[in-house]
């Protein structure tokens, strides 16, 4: 009996397995790009995905051997063109219906996420981003916001002065783990009306922050990661029991557990209320987006069902926790490092005599925007993104190759099907745009951008930290923001040193960069530093 079911499985397996390679060798031999250069694979099933994993600077230095443009593979020999080539990201940004994010990274999004505004398709995200979401994310709200972000903020400066003084006036802080607490609660209270407590010492360990710990944070992130693709490109794995499957799950099953709980505590205030009026003073993303939902405007076919409206949740838990966390980490680590850049920094935030400012305020501070500037270019949270060609195409340059063969290309052939790679980190440092010092936190280039900056399609700051085009990030206005404050309040109140070697820090290699100590893999994402009380006599 069980020979019997097996066989049948056995051949279709094979079958499968057998049209796969099949059509990855037409689809190589007959490719218009065969003859561009780029790095050997060294394996059929992984590619070059686990020595990218291992090696978080690799495409950087394959850019340097290889120049803007080169092949490489992703997992299955899935081949991805590396584009660094500014006129060829112009074009991919330009052409979103053209050039869409990978059917599987969409799947990947949405086994995670749900079908939220970061994993649906394109006439899906256009709804969803333009009637429901970006009303929440617009300035008058973030202006409002600005009193969450200093409250919790004020707190997490108190925890961490109070270590200090414990420590007999310098404490040994990980940072990266107290700002992954503090954007939590920020995104809880000021995304939902909703408390986590997850910077109260006395609090039990909040599990959100623990499944995010184990999903983003763990040493098995990059294998867990790389699951979640593999599942998304080949639909038979789903079914298979794979390593990292259940920490996947359990992020899932608790976001969505949590995201439920939130729309029906909101809900429950409007049906108590018998009107929208009970939402009409709450400034939180979710009544906003509420309220939205609800207008009289939209027509009821328009209208999110309750599952879309979770499903936001997940992806705000995401994206307004984790990147504004490493952000914030990455700017702390960079002024460490750099203690005239937080001299100077912390005399323009001392000329502000309040404690809670407001976010006209805080953008009117020179300094501190040249310095988020600068974090978000030397550290950007998101080192790449990938984009698919959804019909064939022609991809401009403004360089022209020069293929294997020695011929040159204005232009190259886009089959549809291929991924394209847009390095975000390597734009960022490249010396051809940003001058010789590009790969340095200098904050003072700002004063005066390079004219080749301008080229960038960003929709922020001449970078491509918070993407471009429709599909540019929506939250981006909520994050500088938030960063902004904490940065204001903590450098108010305290100074940052080095708690590591200089070279001791480097980015994890996965799609958002992270801090980790060199030399530690197995504690995953942390970045120490030695904070230490501020001797306020000196301003």
């Amino acid at each position: 009996m069980i020979s019997q079911i097996l066989q049948p499985a056995g051949a279709t397996l094979l079958c499968y397995v057998v049209l796969f390679v099949a059509r990855y060798v037409y689809r190589e031999y007959t490719s218009p790009l065969r003859h561009v250069g780029g790095p050997k694979s060294p394996s059929f099933i992984f590619g070059n995905f686990q020595q990218m994993t291992d090696d978080a600077q690799l495409t950087k230095k394959w850019h340097e051997q290889y120049g803007p443009i080169f092949l490489f593979k992703g997992l299955f020999s899935t081949t991805e063109l590396h584009t660094s080539d500014l006129k060829a990201v112009n074009h991919i940004m330009s052409n979103s219906t053209i050039y869409q994010r990978p059917p599987h990274a969409l799947e990947s999004a949405r086994r995670m996420l749900g079908r939220g505004v970061l994993s649906v398709t394109q006439d899906e995200h256009k709804h969803q981003a333009s009637v429901e979401i970006n009303p929440a994310f617009a300035t008058p709200q973030i202006r409002l916001m600005t009193e969450v972000f200093a409250e919790k903020a004020l707190r997490l400066r108190d925890i961490w002065a109070a270590q200090a003084t414990q420590e007999h006036g310098a404490a040994r802080v990980d940072v990266m783990s107290w700002l992954r607490k503090m954007t939590l609660d920020v995104i809880g209270q000021a995304g939902f009306n909703y408390e986590f407590h997850a910077l109260d010492a006395g609090a039990k360990p909040n599990e959100l922050n623990q499944v995010f710990t184990d999903l983003f944070h763990s040493p098995q992130a990059g294998r867990i990661n790389m699951v979640r693709i593999a599942q998304g490109m080949l639909p038979l794995l789903r079914f298979v029991p794979m390593p990292g499957g259940n920490v996947s799950n359990n992020a899932r099953i608790k976001m969505m557990k949590i995201g439920s709980q939130i729309l029906a505590d909101s809900k429950a205030a409007i049906k108590a209320a018998g009107t929208t009026k009970e939402l009409d003073d709450s400034h939180d993303l979710l009544s906003v987006l509420l309220r939205a939902n609800m207008s009289p405007d939209i027509p009821e076919s328009q209208r999110m069902t309750d599952a879309e409206a979770i499903a936001q949740i997940p992806g705000f838990f995401v994206a307004g926790h984790e990147t504004t966390s490493s952000a914030t980490s990455w700017a702390l680590h960079a002024l460490s490092l750099n203690k005239a850049v937080q001299v100077k920094l912390r005399e323009e935030l001392m000329s502000l005599s309040t404690d809670n400012p407001t976010m006209d305020e805080l953008n009117s501070l020179p300094y501190l925007e040249m310095v988020v500037r600068e974090t978000m270019r030397v550290h950007a949270p998101v080192v790449f993104i990938n984009r698919m060609a959804m019909e064939d195409d022609v991809l401009p340059l403004a360089k022209p190759y020069i293929d294997k063969n020695g011929h040159a290309h204005e232009s190259l052939p886009i089959p549809k099907g291929l991924v394209m790679h847009v390095p975000i980190q390597t734009i960022h440092t490249d010396p051809e745009i940003w001058g010789p010092d590009a790969a340095e936190f200098r904050p003072e280039r700002w004063e005066k951008v390079p004219n080749a900056a301008n080229a960038i399609p960003g929709v922020w700051a001449n970078l491509l930290t918070f993407f471009g085009g429709p599909h540019n990030c929506i939250g981006f206005r909520f994050s500088l923001v938030e960063m902004k404050t904490l940065l204001f309040t903590l450098l108010r109140a305290l100074e940052f040193e080095p708690a590591v070697p200089k070279g001791g820090i480097a980015g994890s290699s996965s799609l958002l960069q992270r801090p980790v100590v060199v030399g530690e893999p197995e504690n995953g994402s942390q970045l120490p530093l030695i904070v230490k009380p501020l001797n306020t006599e000196a301003f």
